[in-house]
């Protein structure tokens, strides 16, 4: 019974007047929107947007545009392999290694409480190595110069050690310019993901978006002003002052909400965060290709010396 009462009095409660005249209009300007989309309203009966409005939707619609365009390109500074050669396969080693650890502590996890055997945990997860073009450069120079050095130490009487041995220093310095590279390098990359792609989505997913949504609320409330005209138009002598008022509070609702989508946009086109967010963009890209120039002329100065000191003595 007192459930009963509990449903009567919600039911009571609902405004049905309120609700039904609330679907009248979002009917009549879905309406409304089918006509103008078929052609079979008149351009002269669709209410006019003032100019400053239309000019600001367009600056805005371009600076989505530029942030979206951007962020499709920079968004793989969030993850490192970005450079790295599809080529390289990861050595049966370090898969081994990498799903022992796994399984280890998988097992060590679940096997808990049960009958059988449980081993150690792993201590740690095995390192990783970067997957980064740079630290592929530093690997592999650095397995072309042990591989060198090996065979000068197992070669008879030192036979052709001079030149392999030359070579075996270039790669070691090859491989120490871009160890310095292949830090600055991801110092690079967490740069731009904290000082650029986070507040770069941030404005649009927020400010721009906000914008947008003001915009969406003015264009509705424009249908609904264009669909409650079209019913004074049509309506009876009895339903021609209800009609009228709602046009009247259509329009007062439609002013208002081109103001707020005004602000919005103007707050959005004044904000000075794209343009400092892109300087830590192109900042960051500097440091990290100034630290590589720098890097890589110290090391082919002194890998050019080894080279004319090669050449001299074969020739």
């Amino acid at each position: 019974m007192d459930h009963w009462a509990k449903l009567q009095s919600s039911f009571n409660s609902i405004n049905f007047a309120q609700a039904s005249t609330k679907f009248s209009k979002s009917f009549n300007s879905s309406v409304q929107a089918t006509k103008e989309r078929l052609g079979q309203i008149s351009p002269d009966e669709i209410t006019e947007l003032p100019q400053e409005y239309k000019d600001l939707e367009a600056r805005v619609d371009a600076l989505r545009a530029a942030h979206l365009s951007l962020l499709k390109i920079t968004r793989v500074y969030e993850h490192e392999t970005y450079d790295y050669p599809t080529q390289i396969q990861e050595s049966l080693s370090e898969i081994s290694s990498s799903i022992g650890y796994n399984i280890s502590s998988f097992a060590a996890t679940n096997l808990k409480g049960t009958n059988l055997p449980v081993p150690n945990a792993p201590a740690e997860r095995p390192e990783q190595p970067h997957k980064t073009l740079p630290h592929a450069l530093v690997r592999a120079a650095a397995a072309g110069a042990g591989a060198i050095e090996n065979a000068v130490v197992g070669t008879t009487e030192g036979i052709g050690a001079g030149s392999g041995d030359r070579l075996g220093k270039a790669l070691e310095l090859y491989g120490q310019g871009w160890e310095r590279i292949a830090v600055a390098r991801m110092d690079q990359d967490a740069h731009i993901q904290d000082q650029f792609l986070h507040p770069w989505q941030t404005t649009l997913n927020t400010s721009i978006a906000v914008a947008m949504k003001a915009r969406q609320a003015v264009k509705a409330s424009r249908l609904e002003l264009d669909a409650a005209k079209q019913q004074l138009k049509n309506a009876s002598p009895s339903k021609q002052e209800q009609a009228r008022l709602e046009v009247e509070n259509a329009e007062d609702d439609l002013v208002q909400k081109t103001e707020v989508a005004i602000t919005l946009m103007k707050t959005v086109l004044e904000n000075p965060e794209p343009i400092k967010n892109l300087n830590e963009l192109a900042k960051a890209q500097l440091v990290f290709f100034s630290t590589a120039a720098e890097a890589l002329s110290v090391v082919q100065g002194e890998i050019e010396e080894l080279s004319v000191a090669a050449e001299g003595e074969y020739r």
